[in-house]
């Protein structure tokens, strides 16, 4: 049976409670259950999604959205110059294994093609228990090049 296609289209600024949502639950299941306050995310989702270094794409199946790419331009001189960092990636349950995030990420390799960047780059989550992301994007041509570790100042 063939994948669904989804509609596919660049975030604006009326997108933010849409884009806060998604965050939101995305940040629920990376934590375990732990919520966000949605107002703090609308707050920052609305500073973000104002930036010109900040790019984000919905996923709708009819009408509906279902998934969510975010991604952030970013300049390196080992990634030889610009490049891209997908930092929050969702689609709501019922539709995954549906082929929607391999559309956002296709969409997202294209905006990055269109840009001149030299490479996507994403940070997954831990290991073992999240090892189906890390093959997911393994599956699409990704490589692993190593933990990514964060200091919160």
């Amino acid at each position: 049976m063939p994948k669904q296609e989804f509609h596919i289209r660049e975030v604006d600024r009326d997108d933010v409670a849409i884009v806060s949502d998604f965050v939101g639950r995305l940040l629920k299941e990376l934590t375990g259950g732990n919520t966000s306050d949605p107002v703090a995310l609308q707050r920052v989702a609305q500073e973000v999604l104002g930036l010109k270094s900040v790019t984000g794409l919905l996923a709708f199946d009819g009408r509906n959205p279902v998934g969510l790419i975010m991604l952030n331009e970013c300049a390196a001189i080992y990634a030889g110059g610009h490049f891209g960092e997908i930092s929050e990636l969702y689609v709501s349950p019922q539709h995954r294994s549906k082929g929607v995030a391999a559309q956002l990420v296709a969409e997202a390799t294209a905006v990055a093609q269109n840009r001149g960047w030299k490479r996507l780059e994403v940070g997954a989550p831990s290991q073992p228990e999240w090892m189906r992301t890390v093959s997911f994007y393994l599956g699409l041509g990704f490589v692993e090049v190593g933990p990514r570790l964060r200091k919160l100042i």
